[in-house]
């Protein structure tokens, strides 16, 4: 099961190794992580995602909340987020599918940043099912080279 984990913590060297230590000896693997400074430069505001079982996610949430860095950690798996993931993606393109690429990218509301004589390069912020939408969307032509920010998540509401 998917799980999203917010953790915010204090900016200090180190905090991303230690967690990063921690979850490999739980033997968990990241599939993403996201760390930045909140509207407080003293505090980084972490969101990683992981595919675990509940118990092994309350049993290292328990673990990072009992860290001395820690401020704060929810398991956004069963609350209610807006989450955000950057896509950049580089595609071949050449004169006969350049139509048909630019429509998909009106639908996803892809920007183009990028041309050369036979490739572009897109961005789009959406959320993970899109960003995946619009990447199974894309292979067929021919990606050239891909990079993910991994999830970004707040609570919804006024928490």
């Amino acid at each position: 099961m998917k799980h999203t984990i917010s953790a915010l913590v204090r900016n200090r060297p180190g905090v991303l190794a230690e967690l990063a230590l921690m979850f490999k000896e739980e033997k968990l693997n990241i599939k993403s992580i996201a760390a930045g400074e909140t509207e407080d430069p003293e505090v980084t505001r972490l969101v990683i995602c992981l595919d675990a079982e509940g118990g092994e996610v309350e049993l290292v949430t328990e673990k990072i909340a009992g860290m001395d860095w820690v401020l704060q950690v929810d398991d956004l798996a069963r609350k209610e987020f807006v989450d955000r993931e950057l896509l950049l993606v580089k595609v071949r393109m050449d004169r006969e599918n350049l139509t048909q690429l630019m429509q998909i990218f009106e639908v996803f509301r892809a920007s183009v940043v990028g041309m050369g004589q036979e490739s572009i390069t897109v961005e789009m912020a959406g959320d993970q099912e899109r960003v995946e939408g619009l990447v199974k969307l894309l292979k067929p032509f021919g990606i050239k080279s891909l990079c993910r920010s991994g999830m970004i998540a707040l609570k919804r509401g006024d928490e």
